[in-house]
């Protein structure tokens, strides 16, 4: 049998002439509603009832595989509640109904979502084609479009996730903020203890992917900062750009002893706020939420002062497990009587809260605080703030790996097997658009642009074309007895040390794949080296995450990353589980579908979460204490 996918052309665009949303059998109240093809956004006029039209002149086109969603803003029966949804199209399934019978000049999509009716109005032009571009790698005006590229259009610099950190002098911010966003000193320009503006923007040199607001919280008989914070969320909330908006408000505390108290007069009052609606009301932008977690910070010494009141029986009858698991559970009580009934008190009982230490064995505490930003973040704005959210936070490598789906997913991915948008291209220029789009996503500090470096990219290509071409050794996939994640750290010990540079196995300065100068064509082979390059190239990254714990990287420590996945049992494991996949696909039409569920199921199922994480960096050598080195030596 050949070894290539059945193929169909790839269709022209379809323009869509108008669309209409009809809520009259829902309970909401739809007040916007918007079209967004790409990065296009064209609002949706209110009609007669319930039932919001727009006519588009001229027609906004559509190509096989462009992302496509209406977004909605709306308010529950009785106008007590706002909110705002994405729906999404699946742009195939457009494709599909639209050729089903022969073509016609109109025809309308029809689309139910809950108890909304939404009716896309299509015409397919037969006097226009989309020019197919020239082949080429280099030509200026033929580079295929980072997606990474269009969401940090929308949200730019001074411009990324915007976060407002409320708290008093010595609560632990300044560490909280480095920690998570993997600066040094984000509050650099703070000369005085408690001299905030809150309007001022903190933007770090080393991680420009976060925009900072400070507050100094609110200090006993200094109740008016309440109303400069209400002020100032009320104004970044009426901005019609996602850019400009605040997107998350974290409320620090200091955990206090037992029988201190937790909340002034000041933060009971924005607590109350909070809690009864009041908190940033605008008429402008109405559906906008700010989502405020309470983190309750310096838990490390909490665990310290419970282990001290334990009595010595406790003490001796307890191994190490054991007693950490006691002193846990004691000062989990504990906290719950001094800060989390206080807090439900004026805030309500669903007030998202964390408690964090940027100590020690205790740093994946801030994993749970930012996982839990990201997920109210997303609930209340636009996907592409969760995926800056992702994007700027330096602690979860869980989030990078779920924001590198979620921005693949939203254009290249889905159609590899397709070859949809990869049509008539160099398969090196796909392969530059998928790379550029996760590196991204990672956000490291590397001013020198070593990942976007032709060795470094030169060096993800040779891996795949020697893993692909090598069957996995069998000795690698038994992993010694050990977690195939507990066996990197190991083999990075053994590769670190400070005697000799790091030899990866592969070239780093010359292309030795010559498939990669072909034109992307739909293939067995082709479809699993882009997969292979996809996962290969996040496992890679995830393995630096691991080694260099924000600092600025070096091509040494890339190396080490780039060595350690290819003599660790996961590559190994990962191309066999590539080719099984790949043997079982037929046909074209379902392979874009389980091809983009096979990749999302092997990034996952290998990522590694903050806790191991730092089990991990306890075992391995600082690479950043030895001099860097050429790509290959």
């Amino acid at each position: 049998m050949a070894n290539s996918l059945h193929t169909s052309p790839i269709p022209r665009p379809l323009h869509v002439s108008g669309v209409s949303v009809d809520f009259s059998k829902s309970g909401k109240n739809v007040e916007i509603a918007e079209v967004r093809i790409g990065d296009l956004h064209i609002s949706i006029e209110r009609e007669a009832g319930k039932t919001l039209q727009q006519r588009f002149s001229p027609p906004m086109e559509i190509s096989f595989g462009d992302s496509f969603s209406i977004h909605l803003q709306h308010k529950s029966l009785f106008g007590m509640r706002t909110e705002h949804e994405d729906i999404y199209f699946d742009s195939e399934d457009i494709f599909r109904v639209s050729g089903a019978r022969g073509e016609p000049d109109k025809r309308e999509y029809i689309k139910f979502h809950k108890k909304f009716k939404i009716a896309i109005e299509l015409s397919r032009s037969t006097k226009t084609k989309r020019a197919k571009p020239p082949v080429s790698s280099s030509g200026k005006n033929l580079e295929l479009q980072s997606t990474t590229d269009e969401i940090i259009r929308i949200c730019p610099r001074a411009r990324s996730f915007r976060i407002l950190v409320i708290g008093k002098t010595g609560v632990g911010k300044s560490s909280l903020i480095n920690q998570a966003f993997g600066v040094e000193e984000a509050l650099t320009s703070h000369e005085r203890p408690g001299d905030a503006n809150i309007d001022t923007e903190f933007i770090s040199e080393q991680n420009d992917r976060f925009v900072l607001h400070d507050s100094k919280g609110f200090e006993p008989g200094e109740e008016d900062n309440v109303k400069i914070v209400q002020d100032f969320i009320q104004h970044r909330r009426s901005e019609p750009a996602l850019k400009d908006q605040l997107h998350a408000v974290w409320l620090c505390f200091e955990i206090p002893r037992a029988g201190g108290r937790l909340l002034e007069t000041g933060t009971e009052a924005f607590l109350t706020l909070k809690r009864d609606g009041k908190l940033g009301n605008s008429e402008t932008y109405p559906l906008v939420k700010v989502p405020v977690v309470v983190v309750l910070t310096k838990y490390d010494m909490l665990l310290d002062r419970v282990e001290r009141t334990l009595d010595n029986s406790s003490l001796k009858r307890s191994g190490q497990d054991a007693l950490k698991k006691l002193v846990k559970k004691k000062a989990d009580a504990e906290l719950k009587d001094i800060c989390i009934r206080p807090l439900q008190k004026f805030a309500g009982r669903h007030i998202p809260h964390a408690t964090i230490s940027t100590k020690g064995h205790h740093k994946e505490t801030l994993a749970s605080l930012l996982q839990m930003t990201e997920n109210l973040v997303r609930q209340h704005f636009a996907p592409e703030a969760s995926v800056m959210t992702s994007i700027a936070q330096r602690v979860d490598p869980k989030l990078k790996i779920n924001a590198s789906i979620e921005v693949g997913k939203r254009r290249y991915w889905k159609v590899l097997a397709s070859s949809a948008a990869f049509k008539n291209r160099v398969v090196r220029d796909c392969l530059n658009v998928l790379h550029t789009d996760i590196v991204a996503v990672w956000n490291f500090h590397d001013s020198h642009r070593y990942l976007h470096s032709k060795e470094f990219r030169t060096l993800i290509v040779n891996m795949v074309d020697k893993l692909d071409d090598e069957p996995a050794n069998p000795s690698q996939t038994i992993a010694i007895g050990l977690p195939i994640v507990g066996t990197i750290a190991g083999i990075m010990s053994a590769l670190a040390g400070p005697a000799a540079p790091i030899v990866v196995p592969i070239a780093a300065s010359i292309v030795l794949a010559l498939w990669v100068r072909d034109v992307y064509q739909t293939s067995h082979t082709v479809l699993r080296r882009f997969m292979c390059y996809l996962i290969d190239l996040t496992l890679v990254l995830q393995t630096l995450y691991l080694i260099s714990e924000s600092h600025e990287l070096s091509r040494r420590a890339i190396k080490l990353a780039v060595a350690s996945y290819l003599a660790s049992p996961m590559s190994g494991e990962v191309h066999t589980k590539i080719h099984e996949y790949d043997k079982g696909l037929t046909f074209l039409e379902h392979a874009d579908r389980d091809t983009l569920d096979k990749i999302i199921e092997l990034m996952q199922f290998y990522s590694i979460g903050a806790e191991r994480i730092s089990e991990l960096r306890a075992q391995i050598p600082a690479v950043g204490l030895f001099p860097d080195e050429p790509w290959e030596v």
